[in-house]
């Protein structure tokens, strides 16, 4: 049986209890990161954080200690040290579920209604599909070396911002929504942690003002969001290895 830690997992890991989470400040790191701090506001949820320098010369996630957990070699990842033996859940949407299903109880960013959660799920769902979109505009508006590709990516952010616009707009159904999943205006949920980091950061990609004022509900949703305690904490720099290095998880001697 292969075991989860070895002698090179860092001490910060192996050693940790309850839920861990390994993580950077990148929009998938900030999905898990956005939601443990919800749930602490909540419930009082503790957990116990390592970072990792994703630039590093000889980076931490190609390694072998790191790839026993997850072999995609991706941050995040969460550790859940509570199960025997210690449970890992990669990919951050999953996470997302994970951790609505496990810690909150109450069902405070999820649904007790079964359709209702359902949606939630078709929204974390969309998401997922949608986000190596506005991942590979992100990337080739930066290097701008492949018209083709910068303006096909585009097309396609701009398009899946409608989506969301269409839906948070309430055309086609009661009314304007607050929030993607739920009944009437919608509640706050996992569905819309899943998708925020990368859309308020549609700056860094080739669309412009005038472009993104076309989706007037999808921006008040952005900055509905924002706007709340548990997300600028997660966000914050925290987070971030090169702010808070003493979280900075290395094997390197």
């Amino acid at each position: 049986m292969t075991t989860l830690y070895t002698n090179e997992t860092p001490t910060a890991v192996k050693e940790a209890k309850g839920l861990h989470l390994i993580t950077e400040q990148t929009p998938n790191g900030k999905k898990v990161q956005i939601l443990l701090e919800e749930l602490k506001d909540v419930y009082g949820t503790s957990w116990t954080t390592s970072l990792l320098n994703l630039d590093a010369p000889n980076p931490e996630q190609n390694k072998d200690w790191f790839l026993r957990l997850n072999p995609n070699a991706r941050i995040p990842i969460l550790i859940d040290n509570t199960q025997t033996p210690p449970f890992v859940v990669m990919e951050s949407l999953a996470e997302l579920l994970y951790l609505q299903e496990t810690v909150d109880k109450d069902n405070v960013f999820g649904f007790d209604n079964k359709v209702e959660q359902s949606e939630a799920v078709q929204w974390l769902f969309f998401w997922a599909a949608g986000q190596p979109m506005q991942s590979q505009n992100n990337y080739f508006s930066r290097t701008e070396q492949n018209p083709v590709a910068i303006s096909r990516f585009s097309a396609k952010t701009l398009e899946m911002y409608g989506v969301l616009e269409l839906r948070l707009s309430g055309r086609y159904t009661a009314g304007p929504r607050d929030f993607l999943a739920g009944d009437g205006k919608g509640k706050y949920s996992i569905a819309d942690i899943g998708a925020w980091p990368w859309l308020r950061a549609w700056k860094r990609t080739r669309i412009s003002d005038e472009e993104m004022a076309s989706f007037p509900h999808l921006l008040g949703w952005i900055a509905r969001v924002a706007a709340r305690p548990a997300v600028e904490r997660g966000i914050s720099k925290f987070y971030d290895s090169e702010e808070n290095p003493e979280l900075l998880v290395s094997t390197e001697k």
